[in-house]
């Protein structure tokens, strides 16, 4: 019976995690569940999965948490403790939020485990490195992304890579598809929060309000399938049932379709090349269905350009691409940031932007560290 490792299990892809885990008593373990702060839930989910560890990533609730898990649960805390959980399973399902995963992403990899992967930051600011770790003997990257489960599952199909034209992404268009540029002015954080198709965390709800989440998706599928920039295009899909697309040479195009049920690609992630028994996601094709395609407005959604800006400079820019979007997108949670200052603080963070090596972690971090610095002055500058 396959191990699991869940880091981010109070959030919504891991809350999610153990409901595919639920669905399938016995074909996997549960041996680690790892937290940040929320520790009544993450208690709650230690007393009916009983794993072997269970990390809290802020010291200060240690003792509650130690006092609450079951008997035989060990119990460790902030990144010793997230990297301790990366290593001990066969499979680790990465959904910490934002860079504070690239610890997760590398011991996992490091250690020749599948890496289940929801944290696209730390592919996107760690490339270099996470790609030399990636070469572990087996050490393997399954994408939980909607997005990129979808072409993984295309890709497989296909018996010759060669005859790939280009990925297409797909995206709803967020809360504000089609609103004219000075009407974004106005936007409050409840606006953005308000996202059409998808329940998700906070961060990656105002990315995809910003269509930076599809940017950064972008950068995410040339690192998972070594596809150059110029044959990844982003495609406007409001019903969000077309996952993405993979079209060939002769002009077909491979689509994954399913309802927008994120324990799809995770139950996927977890268990390929085998597929759950339960069919989270599927159609109604008894009922009439219109899906719809368009391009994005780019000149509305900034945070695209800014997106394969950063990925065709390559080195650290995708970090400070990274670094820039969560100082800002931080700022416009606690209101001090309009929605439309999102985009400008990226952009004035990148102008700054100059390349270094990021052959080692400690590169990778200091890169993190300068570009976070930048946007804060950045944002200084725009404070509401």
């Amino acid at each position: 019976m396959p191990t699991v490792s869940l880091l981010g299990s109070t959030g919504s892809i891991g809350t999610q995690a153990l409901d595919v885990l639920r669905s399938a008593p016995g074909r996997f373990r549960l041996s680690a569940l790892a937290a940040h702060s929320s520790t009544e839930l993450l208690l709650s989910q230690a007393a009916e999965f009983r794993p072997d560890l269970v990390v809290i990533g802020d010291e200060a609730h240690y003792q509650v948490i130690r006092d609450g898990v079951p008997d035989g649960t060990d119990v460790m805390v902030g990144t010793d403790g997230m990297i301790a959980a990366a290593q001990m399973s066969d499979v680790v399902l990465n959904a910490v939020v934002g860079f504070a995963g690239l610890p997760v992403t590398m011991a996992a990899l490091e250690s020749g485990k599948r890496l289940a992967l929801a944290n696209k930051e730390s592919l996107i600011a760690g490339a270099p490195v996470v790609q030399k770790a990636r070469r572990t003997p087996g050490a393997e990257i399954i994408p939980v992304d909607s997005e990129h489960c979808a072409i993984h599952q295309c890709l497989v199909s296909i018996d010759n890579p060669t005859t790939v034209a280009r990925l297409l992404l797909t995206a709803s268009g967020g809360p504000f598809r089609g609103w004219p540029a000075q009407r974004l002015a106005d936007v409050t954080v409840a606006d953005a929060l308000a996202h059409p198709t998808w329940s998700m965390g906070p961060k990656i709800t105002i990315d995809s309000s910003t269509l930076m989440n599809k940017g950064l998706e972008v950068i995410e599928a040339h690192e998972l399938f070594g596809m150059s920039y110029d044959r990844i295009d982003i495609v406007v899909h409001p019903q969000s049932i077309v996952h993405s697309m993979v079209e060939l040479r002769d002009g077909s195009t491979l689509a994954q379709l399913s309802q927008p049920d994120m324990r799809l690609p995770i139950g996927y992630a977890l268990g390929f090349p085998d597929r759950s028994t339960v069919p989270f996601g599927a159609l109604d094709w008894a009922s009439p269905t219109t899906l719809t395609f368009e391009p994005p407005d780019r000149t509305v959604f900034r945070c695209i350009d800014l997106a394969y800006q950063a990925g065709a400079s390559g080195g650290s820019a995708p970090a400070w691409l990274s670094a820039a979007n969560e100082v800002a997108v931080d700022a416009f949670l606690d209101g001090r940031l309009t929605w439309t200052g999102i985009a400008d603080v990226v952009a004035e963070t990148l102008e700054s932007w100059h390349d270094e090596p990021m052959d080692e972690v400690a590169s990778v971090l200091a890169a993190d560290s300068q570009a976070r610095k930048r946007a804060s002055e950045a944002l200084g500058r725009r404070t509401k």
